[in-house]
């Protein structure tokens, strides 16, 4: 798989491994096809595991620090700060080190690769205390580096102008396209490493769902549409459902022969300049495997790239670009 550099962090393959669907909130994955889609993601040249405190109350971590005693060579991120109350109070040192101190366990790592601040208000991004206090802990061997999870480009933009943010983890995807305006370019020109999430928009961009599909009550399709629980963009990138099945129909017939939809939709963003790795999640080992593969499609053509923007300016952005 080729490898592009993500920030200061590692050069990783273009196609990680998102494992929030491992941890919780998307139905029932058992154990055993967790560690199926991990270790099949690895056989397919998956370098970078991206995680969170809070998936699962820990029940990723600790999966993900399984698949680490086998291939140390990886390179992990987690998350921290979602916890508590989103307060930006709650975000200091004290708070930090013990959140750090059971990812660490639950990795089983002295020292994390990459830990990132998990969608934190956008007061937090603007407090310096915070980020002396990431720096501190970088010092102490706690992690390599880290950066911010955001849900809007503000945010982003602010977090890319901290000197010591290695990367930045945004949504981007066929059905979400602001980010290409300023975030991308200024990520680029800052070194700040690009992680993809929600990169087939909660699985509309695979093309599986129709009308009639139903979504189980522990599934965030189901009980976070109108952001009952979180930032309503995490689910099906904040598109209305039906729009969404209407733009995956004006999108399917742009698929490259031999490829599926979901696997055109991460070449599509793996071809924005500026991104370091997508992060399509999976449940088993046949999902890891098919998003891996995308790795090796070639480039989407200029037309083709014209096409998805004239569906996105047409039916998606009049409900998300103002709102992220």
């Amino acid at each position: 798989m080729d490898t592009r550099e993500l920030g200061t962090v590692a050069d990783v393959g273009i196609v990680g491994f998102g494992a929030w669907q491992i941890g919780s909130a998307w139905g029932e994955v058992s154990e055993a096809d967790a560690l199926n889609a991990l270790n099949t993601a690895v056989e397919e040249g998956v370098t970078f595991v991206d995680t969170a405190d809070v998936y699962g109350d820990g029940r990723s971590e600790r999966l993900v620090g399984r698949l680490l005693k086998d291939h140390p060579h990886l390179t992990v991120a987690t998350k921290m700060g979602r916890r508590m109350a989103q307060d930006p109070a709650h975000y200091n040192s004290g708070n930090f080190r013990a959140w750090n101190d059971d990812s660490r366990r639950n990795l089983g790592v002295d020292t994390v690769d990459l830990v990132q601040l998990h969608c934190p208000p956008s007061a937090v991004i603007d407090t310096d205390a915070v980020f002396d206090d990431l720096d501190a802990m970088v010092s102490e061997g706690r992690m390599r580096a880290y950066g911010v999870s955001v849900e809007t480009c503000d945010q982003a933009l602010a977090a890319i102008a901290r000197p010591n943010v290695a990367s930045v983890q945004i949504i981007l995807n066929a059905f979400r396209h602001k980010p290409l305006e300023r975030v991308l370019p200024a990520a680029k020109a800052s070194g700040t490493g690009i992680i993809v999430r929600v990169p087939l928009a909660s699985g509309l961009l695979s093309g599986k769902y129709t009308a009639a599909s139903r979504f189980g009550e522990d599934d965030h399709r189901n009980f976070n549409r109108q952001g009952e629980a979180f930032d309503k963009g995490e689910t099906f990138s904040g598109v209305d459902f039906e729009t969404g099945l209407e733009a995956v129909e004006r999108l399917r017939p742009l698929v490259p022969e031999g490829a599926t939809l979901a696997q055109f939709a991460l070449r599509w963003i793996l071809d924005q300049d500026g991104v370091s790795v997508v992060i399509p999640g999976a449940r088993n080992g046949d999902q890891a495997r098919a998003n891996a593969a995308a790795a090796r499609l070639a480039p989407l053509d200029a037309k083709t790239h014209e096409q998805v923007r004239e569906v996105y300016d047409e039916l998606i952005r009049p409900q998300v670009h103002h709102l992220w």
